[in-house]
């Protein structure tokens, strides 16, 4: 099976690929600011209470898995997966 694909395709999976790296990057920069900001609330607050660990581990899952999303599985499963479909539809007529 040849992977043949015109300027537009590539460009338009390329702004996707480039578009997520961005979004898991800002949603990184979000999470530091918005949990460092939580632990010195925390500190001035009730220093003898640490409850910042909670939102800090909650949304660290999420952004764990959102980096997994973009970074930790090859990007062209998805496409593999799509390609093996289509080719199975075609020979069932």
């Amino acid at each position: 099976m040849t992977d043949i694909r015109s300027e537009a395709e590539l460009r338009k999976i390329a702004e996707r690929r480039a578009d997520a790296k961005l979004g898991f990057r800002t949603h990184l920069v979000v999470f530091f600011l918005v949990n460092s900001g939580l632990v010195g609330l925390n500190l001035l607050s009730s220093p003898n209470v640490f409850w910042f660990q909670w939102p800090l581990f909650g949304w660290g899952i999420g952004l764990v898995a959102h980096g997994v999303s973009v970074y930790g599985l090859p990007a062209n499963d998805r496409e593999k997966m799509v390609q093996a479909e289509l080719e199975r539809l075609k020979r069932r007529g």
